[in-house]
């Protein structure tokens, strides 16, 4: 076997990073602003100084003494607050604690203090549960509050005491955390992102090294909707970007103020990802100040408010002390700063005053994107292609021109069919790229797109969506549609699927441009075929729990295929399976896929031969970034080169048993839970389901 292993300065970068998670101490008060930022918040207010003095202004404006506190032993909250019984009691008090513990510090007047030692000690002596659909997103939503409160009081006012933090810390250890240890990720990823921002506030109140080191992680590895990799797509495409903007920007400023908490104790989030986080701002703010962009899914126009109150002031002056040009995110804080109170206030570290650090273009990934329908090509329509409509009898037209090398257009609109549709030999499918859309009615099982003979050959399929939901671009909420494909009696239906009893009577297939998203299996499986082409293809959402069951359906499954080429496509979210799986294949290259997001592994090879894998964005899978397992031989000649894997579960790579493997010239950051990126085992070794020993 032959390896060559290049370790880089983000390897290097990777292992210190965790090594300094373990070793570091925690700073007091140190939650959103350690004792330099609040002197400097102080400093710059009673001198007077703009936009300090305005928000002050407005922060005493908002906070009235006079604030009744209402206590609850037992709050619900359900969903869109009905029913609410104390909910909103708990909120307005976590923020009015906060608020008090700000202008206490800023003003020196002990009657705020005193209010936020009211509020808190109240709620610690009375809270006991909370229940109901939003009492996970409530609890999360405030606490951050409270402990900012506390923090600020127990290290600044003299009327802290040891009895106030017994009581708090009572509170949030045995009320708070319970519900929020184990995360939400199924959920949108804001709940995600409010959580982690609670979970490293209590840590840091708490001196609770554990639940800090934890949070963090998941803050980069959290599976389903629930990290910084999984909600901000690589072009800086949120999750909820086709839900609503009110949402998004709920979410970009959860996961920002978890990453402010982890700043102040020393430990950095934002760069992650090459700054992911201000690659999601940036894309948001360009959309919300009524730019053109792209995205995956039509971007909601809903709750277009430009708002202040998602850490986005912070943000913008935590980037350009780094050096980061966020030009759009500019544009919003200047026509909301007049208008914002404590979040401004707050928004300053004093490390970072007085720099004057060149400013640099964000950069977001150009691999594979934009890719699937969204990148129709241009394509001379023949004068002698059969043009079809919506409405037409497309399964007949197909069987009219089968083996005649014809052209078969399918004009924009929604072709809505009852039968899987069996693809002959020697036809060119094209339409008009995400203005074609072919779906299928629930009666239709399987497949929805089938060979239709055992011979097939010489086929192209090029500039369409093929969708596996019932409706196409339906509803506001993304996640929503998961729960229905995720059950294990779902429509069980496959996207493409082309498969031959012997091997190679498949042949010269080219799918172009092809979005085959939503399927609850597989969403391309080809077997027993040769020369095949993937380019520019989106196969995404694919593969869920459906019987035979999970990690069994995949975004893309090619099984005994010669000769192929992959290339510039993505393959991601499958919700219960790997983004590639190459199943005894050989001679085939992967190259300049985004492989992202994948409930399993991002690529997955079994018994392969001659497969090279380059230049690929492999991200934020559950499993490993690449693993190549053994079953009866294990797997031969393979070269994994350039290619960037980050944020992955498991190992960056992963191989057992292969003979002839070349390794070189990857990027790793931060895959799996060990500083080794890599493991290489010349040990016959089966994968098999991890059993907890006890």
């Amino acid at each position: 076997m032959k390896t060559h292993l290049k370790f880089t300065a983000i390897l290097l970068i990777a292992v210190s990073f965790f090594t300094r998670l373990s070793a570091q101490s925690f700073i007091h008060p140190g939650i959103d602003m350690n004792r330099e930022d609040l002197e400097l918040m102080k400093y710059k207010t009673l001198s007077g100084e703009q936009p300090w003095k305005g928000a002050f202004e407005r922060l005493k404006a908002e906070t009235q003494l006079s604030f009744k506190v209402e206590t609850y032993a037992h709050v619900i909250s359900g969903p869109y607050g009905k029913p609410d019984i104390g909910g909103t009691d708990l909120s307005k008090g976590a923020v009015m604690a906060y608020n008090c513990a700000v202008l206490w510090y800023i003003t020196g007047q002990e009657a705020y203090a005193e209010k936020a030692v009211e509020i808190i000690e109240k709620w610690s002596e009375s809270l006991r549960s909370l229940d109901e659909n939003n009492a996970k997103l409530l609890v999360a939503l405030s606490g951050y509050k409270f402990c900012n409160a506390a923090e600020i009081l127990r290290y600044t006012y003299p009327g802290w005491n040891e009895n106030h933090t017994e009581a708090f810390t009572k509170m949030i250890m045995s009320v708070y955390y319970p519900l929020l240890r184990y995360y939400f990720p199924q959920a949108n990823g804001n709940w995600d992102g409010a959580i982690m921002h609670t979970l490293l506030a209590i840590a840091v109140f708490t001196d609770n090294r554990l639940l800090f080191d934890n949070a963090v992680y998941h803050y980069l590895h959290g599976k389903a909707n629930g990290s910084l990799i999984k909600y901000i797509f690589p072009n800086g495409q949120c999750q909820e970007t086709t839900r609503d903007q009110g949402h998004v920007q709920m979410g970009l400023g959860e996961f920002a103020g978890a990453a402010r908490i982890a700043y102040t104790q020393g430990v950095d989030l934002f760069s992650a990802g090459d700054n992911r986080l201000a690659l999601g701002y940036e894309y948001t703010s360009r959309f919300l100040l009524g730019k053109d962009i792209f995205s995956y899914g039509e971007p909601s126009h809903r709750d277009k408010d430009l708002r202040n109150d998602y850490g986005i002031e912070y943000v913008y002056q935590h980037y350009k002390a780094q050096g980061v040009d966020m030009p759009y995110t500019r544009s919003i804080c200047d026509r909301v700063r007049d208008k914002s109170s404590l979040i401004l206030l707050t928004a300053f570290r004093a490390d970072f005053q007085n720099r004057n650090t060149k400013q640099y273009p964000l950069s977001c990934s150009k691999v594979a994107y934009p890719s699937g329908a969204l990148r129709t090509s241009s394509v001379k329509i023949p004068e002698d292609a059969v043009w079809v409509s919506p409405g037409d009898s497309l399964q007949n037209i197909l069987d009219e021109v089968a083996n005649k090398g014809k052209t078969v257009f399918l004009r924009a609109g929604e072709y809505k069919l009852n039968k899987t549709l069996r693809i002959p030999s020697k036809v060119h499918l094209i339409g008009e790229g995400t203005a074609t859309v072919l779906m299928f009615s629930s009666s239709v099982r399987t497949a929805a797109v089938m060979a239709a003979t055992s011979d097939m050959s010489d086929v192209v399929i090029e500039n369409m969506v093929i969708e596996g939901a019932l409706d196409h671009n339906a509803g506001f909420d993304p996640n929503s549609g998961r729960f229905e494909r995720q059950k294990r009696y779902a429509n069980n239906l496959a996207g493409i699927s082309f498969r031959s009893e012997r091997n190679n009577t498949l042949s010269r297939i080219k799918l172009k441009n092809v979005s085959v998203i939503n399927f609850s299996r597989t969403g391309v499986y080809i077997s027993g075929a040769e020369d095949i082409t993937i380019e520019s293809c989106d196969f995404t959402e694919n593969g869920t729990f459906v019987v035979p069951g999970p990690r069994l359906q995949h975004n893309l499954l090619l099984q005994r295929i010669d000769k192929a080429i992959i290339r510039d496509s993505r393959f991601d979210t499958s919700l219960h399976g790997a983004g590639v799986v190459l199943d005894h294949c050989r001679s085939l290259d992967i190259e300049n896929c985004e492989i992202a997001r994948n409930a399993w592994h991002g690529i997955l090879l079994s018994e392969c031969s001659g497969i090279t894998v380059s230049k690929n964005l492999i991200e934020g899978n559950d499993g490993c970034g690449i693993l190549s397992e053994f079953l009866y031989k294990g797997s031969a000649s393979l070269k994994i080169h350039n290619n960037q894997i980050q944020y992955n579960n498991g190992y960056g790579i992963e191989t057992f048993s292969v003979t002839d493997l070349s390794v070189s010239e990857n990027r790793y950051d931060r895959n799996g839970r060990l500083s080794d990126q890599e493991h290489f085992s010349s040990d016959k070794i089966l994968q098999m389901e991890k059993i907890a020993v006890y």
